[in-house]
């Protein structure tokens, strides 16, 4: 048998804590959500008046950078540039704010932020996966 690293809910909550500290400095109300390597939800928090629609988004998000093993923001960009086919990928998510999490060089879950521009769910996305490092 072979053992792989596994992401704990006390991680997870760790890079959650991590990511509201960088949206609260902006004053930004969003969605924050972890799930394992199996895309299956760990840790879900949403800032108050954060409209309920980031919920499901910030999810898929995390459940897209898992499944694809790569930023969702790499959707984004090629949806962007033309590559139209990343609409038609089952699970894609194009918006930027999900991003996989490693341990020991293995993807053992996903971060998913939503409620606040692309760009700027990605930055907490960043700030929450730095608390992993």
């Amino acid at each position: 048998m072979s053992s792989k690293p596994v992401l704990a809910l006390a991680d997870a909550k760790r890079i959650a804590a991590a990511a509201e500290a960088e949206a609260q400095l902006n004053g930004w109300r969003v969605v924050i959500a972890v799930v394992d390597d199996g895309g299956h939800l760990l840790f879900l928090q949403r800032s108050h008046d954060t409209p309920f629609g980031s919920v499901d988004t910030a999810i898929c998000k995390a459940r897209a950078a898992v499944a694809f093993q790569r930023p969702t923001k790499t959707s984004e960009d090629a949806v962007m540039s033309g590559r139209l086919i990343h609409l038609a990928l089952p699970g894609v998510t194009p918006a930027e704010g999900g991003v996989p999490l490693h341990l020991d060089g293995i993807v053992v879950g996903a971060l998913g932020i939503s409620g606040v521009r692309s760009a700027e769910d990605g930055q907490i996305a960043a700030a929450g996966l730095a608390a992993l490092a």
